[in-house]
């Protein structure tokens, strides 16, 4: 009962009779800050900006999949059935889904070549984290030439297009569209800055610490780390891409 009655007592007042907020809480928010603080502080200043861009980002790509989602689940007209309209014919004999599992499997892949690549820039191994950067660099390029020749041949020999086609719901098309252009425009902004990356790591210029675009502390591999976080994002978006539209 005692304790009780100490739950449901009213709030301490001062003199002119305002409530002031009871001094346990302002301690627990004060830690909550502090806490917070020692948290970020040693985080630098590029790979803080990354992780606030990669999170905005992130809200782009679930709205854009929400929405296909809801376009999908609200259509009257009949989907494309994405396993016949994304199948490749190999003599004679069309197979499903085949590209784009080439697709997933590169980009995939690439993940693996860049996590060698922070490794290896963790050892300050200059030659290896180049080569490596290069590799993860033609693996992307590889991706947005593959889903070139999957637009050219949607647009070309299928007749799709934004507002309309030839399969089933019109919706089809603007959300294909909308969706793998906005992925693929990020890879190829990716492969562009690893392929700039890759350059001032293969001329030793974080070793020298030489000023100028991407630089970073003299002997700090730290950027190749700050782009394996852009580089990962991009295939984790893609595998969503993959399980919601092509196999859904």
């Amino acid at each position: 009962m005692t304790g009780e009655i100490n739950d449901m007592a009213p709030p301490a007042t001062t003199n002119t009779g305002e409530a002031t907020a009871p001094s346990g809480r302002i301690q627990e928010m004060t830690t909550d800050w502090s806490s917070d603080q020692r948290a970020f502080k040693n985080v630098s200043w590029g790979k803080g900006m990354m992780w606030i861009f990669l999170l905005s980002d992130t809200f782009i790509f679930s709205c854009f999949l929400i929405a296909y989602m809801t376009v999908r689940m609200s259509t009257t007209v009949p989907w494309p059935p994405a396993s016949e309209i994304f199948a490749l014919s190999f003599g004679g004999e069309p197979i499903p889904l085949i590209l784009i599992a080439i697709m997933t499997f590169i980009l995939i892949t690439s993940s693996g070549t860049m996590v060698l690549a922070v490794n290896y820039g963790y050892r300050k191994d200059r030659k290896k984290t180049a080569m490596l950067l290069l590799i993860t660099a033609l693996f992307g390029a590889s991706f947005v030439g593959m889903q070139a020749f999957e637009w050219t041949k949607l647009i070309v020999e299928e007749g799709v297009r934004p507002w309309s086609n030839p399969f089933g719901a019109p919706q089809f098309g603007a959300v294909f569209f909308m969706i793998t252009g906005f992925h693929g425009f990020h890879v190829s902004v990716g492969v562009l800055f690893l392929l700039i990356v890759a350059r001032k790591v293969w001329r030793g210029e974080y070793d020298e610490g030489t000023r100028g675009f991407f630089t970073s502390r003299k002997g700090s591999y730290e950027i190749v780390e700050t782009m394996g976080l852009y580089w990962h994002f991009v295939d984790l978006v893609w595998v969503f891409i993959f399980a919601f539209f092509y196999l859904w």
